[in-house]
């Protein structure tokens, strides 16, 4: 992860291995303070630093042009952790959400959002006899996935 965010912005691989490393030093520096609670996974809260300091690392660069302050690479970790942490969370719950929707419905949509798929491929690929019946199809499907996905998010109260 600390990789893929740091070769996407600008970073070269050497530069995330020592980001990460650095990443690892804080957290141990941390962990040592007697008042330090960890409130996220360590690879969140290693993420979270490293993101941090490369972005330190870009604006000393001067390749970023966004406002980091100057400070504590470190400042509002917590916050972005919490973060992180939530949209992890969501992640699992839409991958559990996919595999519960099951086949074709699952294929279908992975075929249109994760690899771009054009409607005439998705027809010729599941067999419908035209475009407009696969978008309805599609649209049947991520309709299904929204409803699993918010009971699944969001589950009904039990009634007693």
């Amino acid at each position: 992860m600390v990789l893929h965010l740091i070769c996407s912005n600008s970073g070269t691989e050497q530069e995330a291995k020592d980001i990460y490393q650095e990443a690892v030093i804080a957290f141990y520096e941390k962990v040592q303070q007697p008042d330090f609670v960890l409130h996220c996974k360590v690879k969140t809260y290693l993420y979270a630093v490293s993101r941090r300091l490369w972005l330190k690392r870009l604006w000393e660069k001067k390749r970023y042009r966004g406002q980091i302050e100057e400070g504590d690479a470190l400042a509002g970790i917590d916050e972005e952790m919490i973060d992180i942490e939530a949209k992890e969370e969501i992640f699992h719950k839409m991958a559990a959400s996919l595999d519960e929707l099951g086949d074709p419905c699952k294929s279908l949509l992975e075929a249109f959002y994760l690899r771009e798929s054009s409607m005439e491929s998705i027809r010729d690929t599941f067999g419908y006899s035209n475009t407009d019946t696969a978008k309805n199809q599609k649209y049947k499907c991520l309709q299904r996935l929204k409803k699993l996905f918010f009971n699944l998010h969001n589950p009904p109260p039990h009634e007693s």
